[in-house]
């Protein structure tokens, strides 16, 4: 089928065209008139997508997620926010509902559960596609009725976001609080060991008097080496001084009186050679001369031996003080090392002190944050534009039906055209006759039939009757 033979068939079928057209403009006019109008009211809320917590100042990664307007359009249409709204609105309180819900469901059921449903039919929620806004419509057949009932659905969608933010910190906030009070009693606990242990063992302040102690025990380490020495030195001098050449020792050779004595015995000495050679052995000079002599040499050995046991007393000395700070040393390395042990234990205690410490203050201070976020009652959803009660209906809209009937009237009639062509096909042009007849067309005579008069006809026959 061409084009012109599309358009010979809607010539030969217009009347069905017509008739089909006008019938569903006019039944779509006569409805839409007929229809109840319907109003319908529009309050906008808007989310904060920042996510920004007006008591913590935190950023709420949460609300970035792609779900996230999903999630806020579910929480809207859901049956508690509507529940909330009759509630808020004292509807279920009215007799007139009562009496509507006992001829609509016979009983069954709560008044409260019908209204929730049949205002989540009539809702409507829009979420923006380019910004955090969420459009709340309601329609109705009561303007008035239908502004309300949009505010009332923004509010109590404010509300009910704020109640479940709270209600998980409240919950978070009571479990807070049991944990600090456990670990208060885990940290005094830990307090207590070490102040026993402080003191059981006399300690004000380990550290200084660690130091202290290692002080001591270097000083006596270095006393122990310089008496080790001088206990040496000593022990090298009497066995010099006691051996069998004592005058060749330093302490004996460096002696005044010594040196003294050596003088007046060499002077001595002399003397009595001289007198031993001039007179007899009988003569008072030579007996007097030996005499000193004698007396002398009797008086360096006497003070030699003096000298000798003075070193000797001298080496047991600085050996005995060698000894008593070698006993003082190891003394004090047993004294340092038990303040070592010592320190390492309550080293342990102050770190369970400070990690008991450090959990208490963390616990607090996340216990103060979720008890404020329980008790804040700001919400991160406002109401952009309430709702006010519409002038004009939204339904039905009577030219835009008017103008769709037609189009639609259009393509209905066209149908029923051609079914009613296929039901009586009719040759309307030269290309009809060839394909049926399957023969060619020599020639077509152009021929337009006379217009047919029924009414005029009508009125002939009606003449004729009369006469």
């Amino acid at each position: 089928m061409n084009f012109s033979q599309f358009l010979l068939i809607l010539r030969a079928r217009q009347r069905i065209i017509w008739i089909t057209l006008a019938t569903v403009v006019v039944l779509t006019a006569v409805v839409s008139v007929l229809t109840p109008k319907t109003y319908k009211a529009t309050s906008s809320v808007l989310l904060n997508y920042k996510g920004v917590d007006p008591v913590t100042g935190l950023t709420l990664p949460g609300q970035l997620l792609p779900g996230y307007m999903a999630t806020q359009v579910d929480i809207l249409t859901s049956k508690n926010v509507a529940l909330r709204v009759v509630d808020a609105l004292k509807l279920a309180a009215s007799p007139v509902v009562v009496q509507q819900f006992n001829d609509a469901t016979g009983g069954k059921g709560t008044v409260r559960d019908w209204l929730a449903e049949l205002l989540l039919k009539k809702l409507d929620i829009v979420p923006s596609k380019e910004s955090s806004v969420l459009e709340v419509s309601f329609s109705g057949t009561d303007p008035q009725f239908v502004s309300v009932v949009a505010n009332a659905f923004a509010d109590e969608y404010q509300k009910i976001s704020v109640q479940l933010r709270v209600e998980p910190m409240k919950k978070a906030s009571a479990y807070f609080d049991a944990q600090v009070k456990q670990q208060r009693d885990a940290l005094e606990v830990a307090q207590s060991r070490l102040s026993k242990y402080q003191q059981e063992h006399g300690i004000v302040s380990i550290d200084n008097r660690m130091d202290v102690e290692s002080n001591r025990l270097n000083d006596l380490s270095t006393q122990l080496v310089v008496a080790q020495g001088l206990a040496s030195e000593a022990s090298s001098r009497q066995a010099m001084a006691q051996g069998g050449d004592g005058a060749a020792s330093p302490d004996v050779a460096s002696n005044n009186m010594l040196q003294n004595l050596r003088i007046s015995l060499g002077a001595a000495e002399a003397k009595f050679a001289d007198v031993s050679a001039r007179l007899a052995s009988n003569h008072p000079q030579y007996i007097s001369a030996k005499a000193e002599l004698d007396k002398l040499r009797e008086q360096l050995r006497t003070q030699q031996a003096v000298i000798s046991s003075s070193v000797s007393n001298n080496a047991q000395i600085m050996r005995q003080r060698e000894s008593a700070i070698r006993s003082a040393t190891a003394e004090q390395k047993a004294k340092v090392l038990e303040l070592n042990r010592t320190r390492d234990e309550m080293n342990i205690l102050m770190k369970d002190v400070d990690s008991a410490q450090r959990a208490f203050d963390a616990l607090s201070a996340r216990s103060a944050q979720t008890k404020i976020e329980g008790q804040s009652e700001q919400a991160d959803i406002a109401v952009l534009n309430p709702a006010t009660p519409p002038t004009n209906p939204s339904q039905p809209k009577v030219v835009l039906n008017v103008l769709l009937s037609i189009f639609f009237g259009s393509l209905l009639g066209i149908g029923l055209g051609f079914a009613a062509e296929l039901l009586d096909r009719r040759v309307r042009s030269e290309r009809d006759l060839r394909e049926s007849l399957q023969i060619p067309v020599l020639g077509s005579i152009s021929w337009n039939p006379p217009k047919r008069r029924r009414f005029g006809k009508t009125k002939a026959l009606a003449r004729l009757s009369a006469n």
